[in-house]
């Protein structure tokens, strides 16, 4: 009896708009290992721990049926590509805009 894969042939995630935004904040929901698209690490290193956090720096797509975030991980000081299926949204952008206090604010005028 062989191992059953779980496979995605079916989705095409193009169709809809991208789950996440430039400049959002997220969180990888799984181990991520190294497939051998990432340098100078073995094929099989985990290079994104589960919890580790990160924010969308770009959008792009794999097979014309799936959106990859290049995902900064501050922390780990790389980026790394991430299906959306492995990631967590953390905070908005726009949502980090809000917290700005519009009353503290006060126009200088020209001299």
């Amino acid at each position: 009896m062989g191992t059953k894969i779980s496979r995605d042939h079916d989705i095409v995630e193009l169709v809809n708009p991208p789950k996440f935004e430039y400049g959002q904040k997220v969180r990888c929901n799984k181990y991520v290992r190294n497939d051998g698209t990432f340098p100078g690490r073995e094929v099989g290193d985990i290079i994104v721990n589960k919890g580790d956090l990160g924010y969308v720096t770009s959008i792009g797509s794999f097979l014309q049926q799936f959106y990859i975030y290049g995902i900064d991980f501050y922390d780990l000081g790389y980026r790394v590509g991430m299906r959306g299926k492995e990631l967590d949204l953390i905070e908005d952008a726009h949502d980090a805009d809000d917290d700005i206090d519009d009353e503290a604010y006060v126009e200088k005028e020209p001299i």
